[in-house]
């Protein structure tokens, strides 16, 4: 294998496929002699023919030749494949990008890798999904690429771009008294069992916000839930309302199964940003992802108020 040159192979490969030394060598932009020569090599490093001929006829590959000719073809693949794949990475089509996604955008970023993988197929997007807390402490490990959050934090420093609005709806089964009521005023939501995610949620941070404002620190009863999933269910279930992103909730909303109350100062618009830490450089693929969800920004978002 010491021995084995890629000059000794192609000289090898020319002259079997054409039969003629002189033609192999005109191809290659060599003398006769000096493929010649390659041949020679070839045959002492193996200890044995790779070419034969019949009388005057043309050279062949013997069946040691053949079997040395596959090899090549089969490498020559590779390579071909290996200098494609550098020239995609260098060019930013190709790598693994890591995307931080906080719990309530998992309802929408699977169709952003969906679109990324029929647009750049040779990047691959890895999903990792966790509460704000989670996703910050990502960022600031640097086990992210890229994050699709809501407000950005103060640190780690990190570069952001919004997308689009995010709205945060008042949820409630449709049979719940206060559906329908020509008025609601903050003393009747507290007076209700209010789900709410578990610390380090984003969506719990503007909940109880909201709530200590309206009520001017009145106290209320809560429920701590760990999942958007678990907490529409339970409003499904009649066990309580819950402010929520309404990005989480739109077949809930479509099918009837949940409805909106209007309450003064709701939905709350918040927005969905792209981050990436400021102080490290984005590698191609990830520039690519990120100049890809910079482009598409809000189309990927279900709109606010819901059409029909």
């Amino acid at each position: 294998m010491a021995s084995l040159t890629f000059k000794q192979l192609r000289a090898l490969e020319a002259v079997d496929r054409t039969g003629s030394i002189s033609r192999a060598a005109e191809e290659l932009g060599l003398s006769a002699p000096a493929v010649h020569s390659q041949l020679k090599a070839l045959e002492q490093t193996f200890g044995c023919a790779m070419l034969s001929r019949d009388g005057a006829g043309p050279f062949a590959a013997t069946p040691e030749g053949e079997a040395l000719l596959l090899a090549h073809e089969r490498a020559d693949a590779g390579f071909r494949l290996a200098l494609r794949r550098i020239d995609a990475l260098q060019k930013g089509m190709a790598g693994t990008v890591v995307l931080g996604v906080v719990s309530t955008g998992k309802y929408f970023a699977p169709a952003i890798v969906a679109r990324l993988r029929k647009a750049c197929p040779e990047i691959e997007v890895l999903l990792q999904i966790g509460n704000r807390d989670a996703i910050i402490g990502a960022l600031q490990d640097g086990a992210l690429d890229l994050a699709i959050m809501g407000r950005p934090p103060r640190e780690p420093v990190l570069d952001a771009l919004s997308l689009g609005d995010h709205p945060h709806v008042l949820i409630a089964p449709p049979d719940h008294p206060l559906v329908g009521a020509a008025e609601i005023t903050p003393d009747d939501l507290l007076r209700e069992t209010i789900l709410m995610r578990e610390q380090g949620s984003g969506t719990r941070i503007l909940a109880t916000r909201f709530l200590d404002r309206i009520g001017e620190g009145k106290t209320y009863e809560r429920a701590e839930m760990g999942t958007n999933e678990t907490i529409k269910q339970a409003v499904i279930a009649g066990l309580g309302v819950a402010l929520i992103s309404y990005h989480t909730v739109v077949e809930e909303l479509r099918s009837g199964r949940l409805v909106t109350l209007d309450l003064p100062g709701l939905p709350i618009m918040r927005h969905w940003f792209l981050l990436h830490p400021a102080e490290t450089p984005l590698s191609g693929a990830a520039r690519t992802v990120w100049q890809f969800i910079a482009t598409e920004k809000d189309s990927f978002l279900p709109h606010w108020p819901p059409e029909g």
